[in-house]
């Protein structure tokens, strides 16, 4: 059934865009119809229009900056910076493409030409997030049409407005518009899109239940790609550093920045014991002076609100259950603007608490933790059903080398926050986090799959082995 999709500026609460759900058959159809032309174009065909995205963007930066800001809440510095992310995607997803899906020889028999190359699944189902409304799905996107594939996007129902501009954007751009669809709609719609029998795998960034329910529903499509990607309940260590200003400033980029909206913030600090007390003091000094306001603000804000209401109200209403579980309020999560989603960042020390929830908890909120060993602490920072990202702060060499080789998540740092990502690596995590197919440099990896070819421009064939004696006795049948 077709119903109004109505999005809602989180910091004012106007409405910013109404629309209709997506018919998911409609537009399976459409990209089925012209995926064939386009997986059978050329390589550089498909790279001269997909770099002209990137033009295209850099030219709609302020426009299309404004409306991420509006439509998710987050200042407009860093959807400006967000945009960046994209235009920096388009290079790094052609690299990683000639870098890993290339076409190229391969040893084989002796007199015997070998070859491998890659081909496009057909059409792929891409569903995102709201956080980062149009990295998250570029990142997904790009490497897909580089590979020759069509692609139908499902993104969060909280931020049709951003990625409707980012379809047209795509479409302005030259790419043929059967080859990138968009259906808008609620969870349920990317379930329904990712079982459709008109699509070859899915590419999903989201929360772990979400992931769970996809993973389910694919049981017994084994033929299906799914690239999971997912959440985490990441780990923060600090360790003997004499620095305390900059491990706080490190926590607090990780633990508050999107107002802690992104899979790879920090949502647990686990400090030494003899330093918990002047770590934690100074994460609240910085933490109070957060500027937090409208995402067009002067001075610019650090933060602006969450997504929407239900999000704060879920947010302040673990904080309490935490509190009334055992943890010790440090700074409370509060809200200062009625009715309005802002949130204070809370921080809160749970180190008493006999039984630690392992969930997301998706917004700036910080558990703390203090240990007396660092074999506790890693212990600790593992105890976790996910692994996405994690991070030591401090510690010495020998240390963070036993950190490394314990820890299990995708992304493992040293004195840098936990959600920096490096454009020309592979982005992705274990357990809850994912299915052991990250994205990122390493989303070529997804798009297409091998083809291995043994090839001789006349047949030949001999058997050595194993035949009984020829009965043929030479006679003449004339």
């Amino acid at each position: 059934m077709v119903t109004d999709l109505i999005s809602y500026e989180p910091a004012t609460g106007a409405e910013l865009w109404r629309g209709k759900t997506g018919d998911i058959d409609r537009e399976v159809s459409a990209a089925r119809e012209a995926w064939p032309r386009w997986a059978a174009s050329s390589l550089s065909e498909r790279l001269t229009v997909i770099r002209a995205v990137a033009s295209r963007m850099r030219g709609e930066t302020e426009k299309l900056a404004d409306l991420i800001a509006r439509e998710t809440g987050k200042p407009l510095w860093e959807a400006r910076a967000e945009i960046e992310g994209v235009i920096e995607r388009v290079d790094i997803s052609v690299k990683a493409y000639a870098d890993r899906s290339s076409q190229r020889r391969v040893d084989g028999k002796p007199g015997v030409r070998s070859a491998l190359r890659h081909k496009p699944h057909g059409v792929l189902a891409v569903i995102t997030p709201f956080n980062m409304p149009v990295l998250i799905p570029a990142g997904h996107i790009i490497p897909a049409l580089v590979a020759g594939n069509a692609v139908v996007f499902k993104p969060s129902e909280k931020v049709p407005a951003t990625s409707q501009f980012l379809i047209d954007l795509f479409h302005k751009t030259g790419i043929p518009p059967g080859v990138v669809r968009i259906v808008q709609g609620n969870g349920e719609a990317g379930r329904k899109l990712s079982e459709h029998p008109g699509i070859d795998g899915t590419l999903f960034t989201g929360s772990a239940n979400s992931g769970i329910q996809l993973h389910r529903q694919s049981a017994n499509r084994p033929d299906k790609l799914l690239s999971l990607e997912m959440g985490g309940n990441n780990p923060i260590i600090v360790w003997d550093t004499k620095d305390i200003h900059s491990a706080a400033v490190l926590i607090v980029q990780s633990a508050f920045l999107s107002a802690g909206q992104r899979c790879t913030a920090a949502r647990r600090l686990i400090v030494k014991d003899e330093l918990f007390d002047v770590v934690v003091s100074e994460v609240k000094r910085l933490a109070d002076r957060l500027v937090i306001g409208d995402p067009h603000g002067e001075p610019a804000p650090f933060m602006g609100p969450v997504i929407d209401n239900d999000t704060a109200d879920g947010l302040t209403e673990s904080f309490v259950a935490l509190m009334s579980h055992g943890g010790r309020p440090i700074k409370h999560m509060a809200r200062p603007i009625k009715d309005r989603p802002f949130l204070t960042p809370g921080i809160i020390d749970v180190s008493t608490m006999i039984e630690r929830p392992d969930i997301e908890l998706f917004g700036p909120l910080l558990q703390c933790v203090r240990v007396p060993d660092f074999e506790m602490a890693i212990d600790e920072a593992n105890n976790t059903r996910f692994g996405l990202t994690t991070a030591l702060i401090g510690g010495s060499p020998e240390q963070y080398n036993q950190f490394w080789a314990n820890s299990r998540a995708g992304i493992v740092n040293w004195n840098a926050a936990t959600n920096g990502s490096i454009g020309q690596a592979p982005c992705g995590g274990v357990g809850l986090s994912g299915n052991c197919r990250p994205g990122g440099y390493y989303s070529a990896d997804q798009v297409a799959y091998p083809v291995v070819s043994s090839e001789n421009e006349i047949p030949k064939g001999m058997i050595g082995i194993g035949l009984k004696a020829d009965e043929f006795d030479g006679t003449s049948l004339g």
